[in-house]
């Protein structure tokens, strides 16, 4: 099953909730696999939140092009953890379309979640209304792509290219009584023979 997923704001606020995620990561340089999980809570932001307003003039970017935003926070482990070691963080991001569709375009990020600075993406949405995201820091490039298996069910995968050379491959859930989700309401699901 798959959800007829027209925008990229739509696709954000179809994340909107909180998530299980699970988590294997492949360390290439180490030819070792390490498995981890989070809980990601994700909420949809007005187009006039002063956040996204001032993030665009961060980047200096005209607020009035901004058709969609998000305000996420995550918290993390890894099985290579030691004692102190913490994977908690939260971000903004807006979104800026480059065509009438919105389904490719750039997002803004406050910070971003290899460094901590300020970070820019471009994102695509595909022929099967997966969202591929490609942000370029200093020293690495990270490719994501995310999909919804159902309205409760995403996949995402990442490749980073760089120092760290890992590929990671995440199952996330969304967690029932959430009150806090926008679920899928008015989407259309679709079947695929495959699955998704």
């Amino acid at each position: 099953m798959t959800l007829d997923i027209p925008d990229a704001p739509t696709f954000f606020r179809l994340s909107c909730g909180s998530w299980r995620s699970q988590r294997s990561v492949h360390h290439l340089l180490h030819r070792r696999s390490e498995a981890g999980g989070s809980l990601i809570v994700v909420e949809d932001l007005e187009l006039n939140d002063e956040r996204l307003l001032a993030m665009a003039h961060q980047h200096g970017q005209d607020p009035g092009l901004i058709i969609g935003g998000s305000y996420v926070r995550w918290s993390a482990s890894m099985a290579w953890d030691r004692d102190g070691d913490a994977h908690d963080g939260e971000t903004c991001f807006a979104l800026i379309g480059d065509s009438e569709t919105a389904r490719s375009g750039t997002m803004l990020r406050d910070q971003g979640y290899a460094e901590k600075s300020p970070a820019t993406s471009t994102f695509d949405m595909d022929d099967r209304d997966g969202l591929i995201l490609c942000t370029s820091y200093g020293m690495m490039t990270v490719w994501e792509r995310f999909s919804f298996s159902g309205p409760d069910a995403r996949i995402r995968s990442s490749t980073v290219e760089g120092l760290s050379n890992n590929a990671s491959f995440c199952v996330e859930t969304r967690l029932k009584n959430d009150s806090a989700s926008t679920g899928s309401e008015g989407m259309t699901a679709l079947v695929s023979p495959f699955g998704w």
